[in-house]
């Protein structure tokens, strides 16, 4: 028998299975030993109040045990050897997703991208912090895995908008992020785990029969009649097929290219940002109310500021787990 349930408990009885059971068998009046498994679907913090709580949302299992504990809803990406061919110009996020969903949809991908793979790049960001040197193909903005693969990786979003973000949280997932990712309230993947994630989700491209290419930058587009039907790249080659434009918003080389070519452009809504340091100590205290911090139950604390100045507003973005 399964029963799904949600509850609010204390962090301690949160964190330790043994407690979290023990308070389960009372709620639903079992014996504690016919809880065979509990699977955690959603879980968040509630620090509103001075006692802090966790709210989760549970799926228990009475006297049978899951066929399958794991969370993951997993695409199944097939070959697209020999299938027609589509154009991705950069793997940032937005490249290394348009290329997973044009092989769901049996369209090969040629992903091209002006900088080196996730792992070269250390070496050249290492280089900006050490030397001053900047290789303009290279850094922080450009680069397999984008801007984000060495920010701190955190995936979060207050846009409802564009629907549902869970598929995207699989698909991480399914690539070796943590299953924690698909239950809590903010998903953080994490810097240190990011670059597996992301050559796993190369390596998926290439194996299902696409194409990833490195310090291949994109110099022009082939338009024949009006239509789009390629690109050109710094060393004169080319490559044929619809292109997705998947650039970042660095590349102005690609925005003036654009607009040389008389391709229809509009403008986009810019956040400026401003880094803001406080000790996570100060936050844990804060945010928990406690002179003790979060202790041995509760994730680094975290905030967020949202007002409005001259009718526009100012809020904070996300925030960086130790301050």
């Amino acid at each position: 028998m399964q029963e799904t349930i949600d509850i609010r408990v204390t962090p301690k009885v949160a964190g330790e299975p043994m407690l979290l059971k023990a308070d389960l068998s009372n709620r639903l009046g079992v014996d504690a030993n016919a809880i065979k498994h509990i699977t955690i679907i959603r879980r968040s913090i509630d620090a509103r109040q001075r006692q802090v709580m966790v709210n989760l949302s549970l799926k228990v299992y009475i006297n049978e045990l899951p066929d399958n504990t794991s969370l993951v809803r997993p695409v199944d990406y097939r070959p697209v050897d020999g299938s027609r061919q589509a154009i991705v110009v950069g793997a940032g996020p937005a490249g290394l997703f348009a290329a997973l969903r044009l092989i769901e949809l049996g369209i090969k991908p040629i992903l091209l991208e002006r900088g080196k793979d996730v792992d070269s790049r250390r070496k050249d960001m290492a280089a900006i912090a050490r030397e001053g040197v900047v290789d303009p193909d290279s850094n922080y903005c450009f680069g397999e895995g984008g801007a984000g693969a060495y920010s701190d990786g955190k995936l979060y979003t207050r846009s409802k908008k564009r629907g549902s973000v869970d598929k995207i949280l699989h698909i991480f997932a399914q690539h070796g992020a943590s299953e924690d990712i698909l239950v809590d309230a903010h998903p953080h993947i994490g810097t240190d785990k990011l670059p597996d994630v992301i050559k796993a989700m190369r390596e998926t491209i290439i194996r299902c029969g696409g194409e990833v290419h490195f310090a291949t930058k994109v110099t022009d587009l082939i338009i024949e009649n009006g239509e789009v039907k390629g690109v050109t790249v710094a060393d004169g080659s080319t490559f044929l097929g619809p292109v997705i434009l998947a650039t970042g918003h660095s590349a102005r080389d690609v925005y003036r290219m654009l607009h040389s070519r008389g391709v229809g452009m509009e403008p986009k809504g810019l956040a400026i940002g401003v880094r803001l340091e406080h000790p996570q100590q100060l936050i844990d205290r804060l945010r928990y109310h406690s002179k003790e911090g979060r202790g041995k139950y509760l994730p680094a604390a975290e905030y967020t500021m949202l007002t409005r100045v001259d009718n526009r507003a100012v809020y904070s973005f996300c925030m960086c787990p130790g301050g």
